[in-house]
Order: structure tokens, then sequence, then C-alpha cells
């Protein structure tokens, strides 16, 4: 019997790994919220598989997404990012993902957690099947990260984002996770 799955879901095991593990999950963890958006940020303008086949990359370079070392990159370690063939080596998004964990850190400050922030918007409440690539939501969250200084945090990113931490499930009808 075949598994059904979205209709982005392609055969490779990486992005069936995703979906299935990952992707509509809620997350409430304050570095894994950081490295979905992190990761979010470096795939504007890209495939999510790209994004997907470089994570690991992405762990290593970036510390394992420990935003209280990222917020400390220097011009030093920017260059070996730039020099990192194994990651997407955009200078602006490399620059927003340091400028980004500052962010992150007062939002923390701020808030208690990063967590309280970004679920507090739905009061803690997943939004189910509204398969668009932005809305008001994702327009509110974005406009206020971006208030706060944040960078590549457009409507559509923020709205790929609240589904990879799980406050936007998207399942489609037909897949198998869409009851759950």
């Amino acid at each position: 019997m075949t598994i059904k799955r979205c209709d982005w879901v392609t055969d490779e095991e990486i992005y069936i790994k995703y979906h299935d593990e990952e992707w509509g999950v809620p997350k409430h963890d304050d570095r894994e919220l950081f490295e979905m958006l992190v990761l979010e940020s470096f795939q504007a303008g890209l495939s999510w598989i790209t994004i997907l086949k470089k994570r690991e990359n992405f762990r290593i370079a970036f510390d394992e997404f420990d935003y209280t070392k990222i917020a400390k990159y220097d011009e030093y370690k920017i260059e070996e990012l730039r020099k990192n063939k194994d990651i997407i080596r955009h200078k602006g998004k490399i620059s927003a993902a340091i400028n980004n964990s500052k962010i992150f850190m007062e939002i923390q400050e701020e808030f208690g957690s990063f967590d309280n922030y970004i679920w507090g918007f739905t009061n803690r409440d997943i939004i189910k099947a509204e398969f668009k690539t932005e809305s008001e939501l994702s327009k509110t969250i974005s406009k206020d990260l971006k208030k706060r200084g944040m960078k590549f945090v457009g409507p559509v990113i923020i709205y790929s984002y609240l589904e990879s931490i799980g406050i936007i499930n998207n399942h489609q009808e037909n897949c198998f996770l869409f009851s759950k």
C-alpha cells in the first residue's frame, strides 16, 4: 500500500523524512525555532530541497544554530562562511542570520522565550489547511519582526516558517498526516 503525502513531496528520502517527521509538527524549543528561521531565510529564491540537502552543512558552519555564538560572528567568520561551498554563500543572508540572532535574543528577553513570542500570535493555536503562500498572520509577524530590525523575514518567508514550526499545518486532505 502506498502512503499518500502532500503533492509537493518528491521521492527523495530527505524530503519524505522532512515531510513525515518535521513539517507541520509544533516546535517550541528556541534553538529549533531559530534554526528554522535561519534556514527559511536562506531558502528565499531557492528550492526547499536545496536547503534540506545542505542542512547538516549549515549546522556545522553555524555552530549548531547557537544564536549566542552567531551573534558574535566577526568579519573573519563572515568571510569563512562566504567561502564555504557547502552552504548558501549569499552575503546578505549570512549578515541577516547574524543580525537576526541578536534580535532573536532581544525578543527572548522581552517575552521570556522566542516560543512565547511566536506562538503568542495565535494564542498557541494551530491553524489548519490554509494553502496559501502568505496570510494576514504572516504579514503581521513579518511587519513586527522587520520593525524590530530583522532581515529576510518577508510575509512569504514567514508563512513558510510558520508551516515549518507547526503553527500552520497545511497537510493536504489526501495526505496521511492531514488529520493530525
